[in-house]
């Protein structure tokens, strides 16, 4: 695979999932984070994006829950480059019916080069970082590059 870098500006996209169990985790997080969250536009799936609005008055951009196809959708944005960070409280004590999807959705994180934080103490480091509130750059696949690859078999 050929990479190729790109630039994220200062606002980014940000896609905020959190499991049932974590769901209270992720809430109290966004509130003691809410001054670094505002300047970004964040996205999250079903029951967890309508109850970070209601906690925190933050905007988001709402999809659908995440066993009914919602964690595909956050996916599919990180490969549109729509998505530029990801926050996943997930709960790895409780056996997920959606699981395959949650394993496809960090595996599209890690394809395209995301930053992901799977917990309090990683968006704790992830926020804290001058480059979250800072432009920077990172590689992606050049996507472009290998569709001209493949045309050439």
């Amino acid at each position: 695979m050929e990479y190729k870098e790109i630039s994220l500006p200062a606002a980014k996209s940000i896609a905020l999932v959190a499991h049932d169990n974590k769901k209270k985790d992720l809430i109290a997080w966004c509130k003691q984070n809410r001054a670094d969250l505002s300047i970004h536009t964040l996205f999250a799936t079903g029951t967890t994006g309508t109850l970070i609005e209601k906690e925190t008055g933050l905007p988001i951009n709402k999809l659908i829950s995440g066993p009914l196809g919602g964690d595909q959708q956050v996916g599919a944005l990180i490969t549109e480059g729509k998505v530029d960070m990801l926050i996943f409280f997930w709960d790895p004590f409780e056996p997920m019916p959606h699981d395959p999807d949650v394993k496809a959705l960090l595996r599209i994180a890690a394809v395209w080069n995301i930053p992901i934080a799977c917990n309090q103490s990683s968006a704790d480091f992830m926020v804290s970082s001058p480059l979250f509130n800072g432009e920077s750059q990172h590689w992606v696949p050049d996507y472009a590059a290998y569709m001209a690859k493949r045309s050439q078999i």
